[in-house]
């Protein structure tokens, strides 16, 4: 790091980030503004909860603003990561002290203000999003070409975070469809952020999709409105509770929460809907897939639990469901089964689409699919079984967890390889842990704690899924015992698609874009020592060989439509990875100078986490118990809620 990025940071801390972290502190620290509660110690003030939604909005306009100077942009970026981090801390903190926070805006009472809410739900899924979205942002910084970071990234990312956070801290519905399109609205450009073909048309299914997805989850929430008379969560639930007292009748309700749900199936990629997830992952910077697979797809299931397992859980059909293979009065007896269906087919369409993958992000992004359908099955267990409820969420939340930080794990390890090789072709890879001992490691690291191998937080995570069938099956529920079953085949498939993975990209003999791994070479931009000639960079920051056209090798992973000896390959990834390539008739030549030391640290750290979060297993259990608690206990929501500010 240079010294003018170094005082460019010093600067604009002062300037645009660390203001905002002094006004968190000054609420901590200021008796002014804490309440005291007799002896005991000191409690922060509501506005708290609000700090982690503008510290990334702060961020989001301080990189615009200052786009002119690169690196002073990198800077706001980390230093507003790092701030972020700070503020979810404190609210969590808060909160584990506290209980639930709650703020209101303009101190308009709910139900008629915006409320932002902060229980443990909302913190344990914004405990694992802060630390991840740091990491994401350093690794950008070192990896994604500077004409991309400068043009565009940086504004587009911190907008995303600012639509992830809002999504799990709003207390109504319509708040909630507000914040997942400032969530979606900036996913759609990072997705076509390389400008390519293959990219813009991922984006453009992705954003096809989910534009329909979010109109029809307009229409839904207007009908909930009309249905109900308020958006408000905790009102809504009270309402439900009682809806004779509020002349409401049940029969549409359910209906309109079933439109409601497919659109959060959508967002979470669970299948049927999981038909955008593949092409839109390969087609993203690495740094961006990592956070669509560890944190964005999470909003989606978040809203399910927090919804459905919280607020419609709380409504009942007096008739009972006169609907084939449906039975019960509860809104949940209608979607344990759907919810089973559906985790039941993402885990196969996952894992099977998974093993036939010929390049690592095609794998990851299927992978990613059935993965999902592991965090989904308790959900579908618990909705069935109530006696198991508080155990099913705590299941989902703690495999979301290390879903999460697996996921971002392998992605960068995959955009790190891509950086140096320009490919994640398998039959072009080989040998990488040899060459690169803590690059192979990481992964190793990132596959085993999918698969479930203790110490690793996935040991415990996959665990909790099969006591939570296993538990069922004990109280004679119908079904348990299937679920189990599908979990277990799931485990196989998990431990067969990684396999293949280990084998063919990072073991045995090295392959050809590996051999030469280690030669000299140089980044997009720079001058080759070699041949006193320039590697030119496209404004999204692919890099292109001279005289060659480059292509996405993220889907030549998969429609294998690059040929030997006929085309260069380029690292799509990387916008001025360590990479240029030319064709010759024995396959690509490619020079690279190996992966650099920053990168892989931060792929290093992300891979010690998983390894902590299992050694220090307790606390995130009872973290994630603690949330599951809040999410299944709505009348202490509802008093949180509509008693003011929650005191």
């Amino acid at each position: 790091m240079t010294d003018a990025f170094l005082a460019s940071a010093a600067t604009l801390s002062h300037a645009a980030v660390l203001p905002s972290v002094t006004t968190l502190l000054g609420i901590l620290g200021d008796p002014t503004v804490l309440t005291a509660a007799g002896d005991g110690p000191s409690l922060p003030a509501p506005q708290v909860a609000i700090f982690p939604l503008l510290i990334p909005l702060a961020t989001a306009i301080c990189t615009l603003l200052v786009r002119r100077s690169g690196r002073a942009q990198r800077a706001v970026s980390v230093l507003g990561a790092i701030g972020y981090l700070a503020t979810v801390g404190a609210l969590y903190a808060a909160v584990a002290a506290r209980g639930t926070i709650v703020y209101q805006l303009s101190d308009w009472q709910a139900p008629f203000g915006i409320t932002v809410v902060a229980d443990p739900l909302a913190t344990f899924m914004l405990a694992f999003a802060a630390p991840l979205s740091l990491a994401a942002v350093v690794f950008a910084v070192l990896y994604v070409d500077p004409f991309g970071q400068q043009l565009s990234y940086h504004p587009l990312y911190h907008f995303m975070m600012v639509g992830v956070t809002g999504s799990f801290l709003t207390g109504d519905v319509f708040n909630l469809f507000v914040w997942f399109e400032v969530m979606l609205l900036s996913s759609y450009v990072l997705v076509a952020f390389y400008s390519g073909p293959e990219h813009t048309r991922a984006a453009l299914s992705y954003a096809v999709l989910n534009l329909v997805g979010s109109a029809v989850m307009l229409v839904a929430i207007g009908g909930l409105y009309s249905t109900t008379g308020t958006l408000n969560m905790a009102d809504m639930a009270r309402r439900l509770a009682d809806p004779g007292a509020y002349g409401i009748d049940p029969v549409p309700v359910l209906g309109l929460s079933a439109v409601l749900f497919a659109v959060f199936a959508l967002k979470a990629g669970l299948a049927p809907f999981q038909f955008w997830v593949p092409a839109a992952y390969r087609a993203a910077p690495a740094p961006v897939a990592a956070m669509l697979a560890g944190v964005v797809k999470k909003v989606g299931i978040y809203a399910i639990i927090r919804l459905y397992f919280g607020v419609f859980a709380a409504a009942a059909l007096p008739a009972g469901l006169s609907l084939p293979g449906f039975s019960g009065t509860s809104f949940l007896s209608f979607y344990g089964p759907v919810l089973f269906c559906m985790a039941v087919a993402s885990i196969l369409v996952g894992g099977i689409g998974a093993i036939s993958q010929e390049g690592l992000d095609g794998l990851l992004a299927h992978s990613s699919i059935g993965q999902i359908g592991f965090v989904t099955l308790p959900l579908a267990v618990g909705a069935t079984v109530p006696g198991v409820r508080p155990l099913a969420v705590a299941a989902a939340l703690v495999y979301a967890l290390n879903h999460a930080i697996a996921k971002v794990l392998l992605f960068l390890v995959s955009g790190t390889i891509e950086d140096v090789t320009g490919t994640v072709r398998f039959r072009d890879l080989g040998g990488i842990a040899a060459r690169a001992p803590v690059l192979g490691g990481s992964f190793l690291l990132g596959a085993l704690a999918l698969i479930g191998i203790p110490p690793l937080s996935g040991f415990f995570a996959k665990l909790l899924v099969f006591d939570t069938s296993a538990t069922a099956i004990a109280t004679g529920a119908n079904g348990a015992s299937v679920a189990l079953a599908i979990g277990l085949f799931g485990a196989i498939l998990t431990i067969a698609y990684f396999t293949r993975a280990w084998t063919r990209g990072f073991w045995g003999p090295p392959g050809r874009a590996i051999e030469r791994w280690g030669t000299s070479g140089g980044r997009a931009g720079e001058d080759d020592p070699t041949t006193g000639t320039t590697t030119p960079a496209t404004d999204g920051g692919t890099p292109e060989a001279p005289g060659t056209s480059a292509s996405s090798d993220r889907d030549a992973a998969d429609e294998d439509a690059v040929t030997d000896g006929n085309a260069a390959e380029s690292g799509s990834a990387t916008g001025g990875g360590n990479v240029a390539e030319s064709g010759d008739t024995d396959g690509p030549t490619i020079e690279s100078v190996g992966p650099s030391a920053a990168l892989v640290s931060v792929v290093a750290l992300v891979a010690v986490s998983l390894l902590v979060v299992g050694l220090g297993f307790d606390p995130v259990m009872d973290a994630a118990m603690d949330a599951a608690g809040a999410a299944l206990d709505r009348e202490s929501y509802v008093r949180a809620v509509l008693g003011g500010r929650g005191e």
